[in-house]
């Protein structure tokens, strides 16, 4: 009869400790790693601006890119449709910078010296003391308008805020200087964009080009004409203003048509901003009148924009729920202001293709 085998009992594992052969080999290059990573976020930090201008610059550029193709299908050759669409860019902001602006300084500068008399005006009026009786006392508005006017009559704070207008001046010319550089980097990588691609598409190795080329012409067309649909609707939005300013008697209408054209680049909630500040500075420039024939023009158009306009302009742009519209939009204002607001949605709308186009088929296959 065979003897039954005996179970062999396994032995515990030990851990054997780590150990470091040179430890302060290891511990010298994983600081230099450390410094090395704090350096490049430092470096980051400091060209923070430029990279933003490189940012909005390639943003417009791809905004430019469908009418350069729009004018080689009509059959003009590429080098021809490049110069027509940088001529009437040039001729645009040459425009804007020797026209608009000007005006929009001298109603601006207009307005803040007659504002001590505004105050007093608005002070005399009947629904000032409306305002008043409805408040029940809580707050005096009569006093608070004294205190303003008071203000603004004294001559240390008008040179309190001419300095401030000078810092602001300062802001201004350093604003109009980015204007410049964006605008040169857009004209170039408007030029050289199929350039661009190309030698980006050749760092994706040979077997994934073609549909890595595709997912990006599908992502910057949509971005392209997202941009020249948010321009089209904020130009309408502007030119109405100051038709309907003019025609009621509204104040500073080249102000607030230009505020209205760069407050509407701002998607979902940048024409109801715009039709807000307007309002209430008509109803305190001009008179409850105005501000009301305002009003009820900005809700008759917000509706046409919402349900004609914008489907119309923007039907083959990117396609992004609402929620996430919202989302993308506070924060890009967030990170980058205006423009992080802008350029948030079909960022968001390249994810979202992204998305769809190659994660979730990727995990579908078995």
């Amino acid at each position: 009869m065979p003897t039954p085998k005996k179970k062999s009992v396994k032995s515990p594992v030990t851990a054997t400790p780590i150990r470091i052969a040179h430890p302060f080999r290891v511990g010298f290059v994983a600081t230099l790693g450390v410094g090395l990573a704090i350096m490049l976020l430092t470096a980051v930090g400091s060209l923070a601006t430029i990279l933003t201008y490189i940012g909005a610059a390639l943003f417009l550029a791809l905004g430019l890119d469908p009418a350069v193709a729009w004018l080689e299908h009509k059959g003009m050759k590429r080098w021809a449709a490049i110069l027509v669409v940088v001529v009437v860019v040039l001729a645009a902001f040459t425009v804007l910078l020797l026209s608009v602006i000007p005006l929009v300084i001298d109603q601006a500068s207009t307005f803040i010296a007659g504002l001590p008399a505004l105050i007093e005006q608005i002070k005399n009026s009947h629904w000032i003391e409306q305002v008043n009786a409805a408040l029940g006392g809580f707050v005096d508005v009569n006093k608070l308008l004294q205190d303003a006017a008071k203000f603004f009559s004294d001559p240390a704070n008008i040179s309190k805020i001419a300095g401030g207008a000078l810092a602001i001046g300062v802001g201004l010319a350093n604003g109009v200087f980015g204007v410049i550089i964006v605008l040169i980097l857009t004209l170039y990588f408007t030029a050289s964009l199929h350039h661009i691609k190309q030698v980006s598409y050749r760092f994706v190795p040979f077997s994934k080009r073609e549909r890595f080329i595709q997912l990006s012409e599908q992502i910057t067309s949509g971005v392209g004409r997202y941009v020249v649909g948010q321009i089209s609707l904020a130009f309408v939005n502007a030119v109405c203003t100051f038709f309907l300013l003019t025609i009621i008697g509204g104040k500073a209408a080249i102000v607030f048509a230009f505020i209205a054209f760069l407050l509407s680049l701002i998607p979902l909630v940048g024409t109801l901003s715009a039709s807000i500040i307007i309002v209430l500075s008509q109803l305190l420039m001009a008179s409850p009148l105005t501000a009301l024939i305002a009003g009820i023009w900005y809700i008759v158009y917000m509706q046409v924009e919402a349900y004609v306009l914008s489907p119309r302009i923007m039907n083959r742009a990117v396609s992004v729920p609402g929620s996430i519209v919202v989302i993308a939009a506070l924060a890009g204002g967030a990170l980058l202001g205006i423009l992080g607001a802008l350029i948030a949605i079909p960022v968001a709308a390249s994810i979202i293709l992204i998305v769809k186009e190659v994660v979730l088929p990727t995990q579908d296959d078995k």
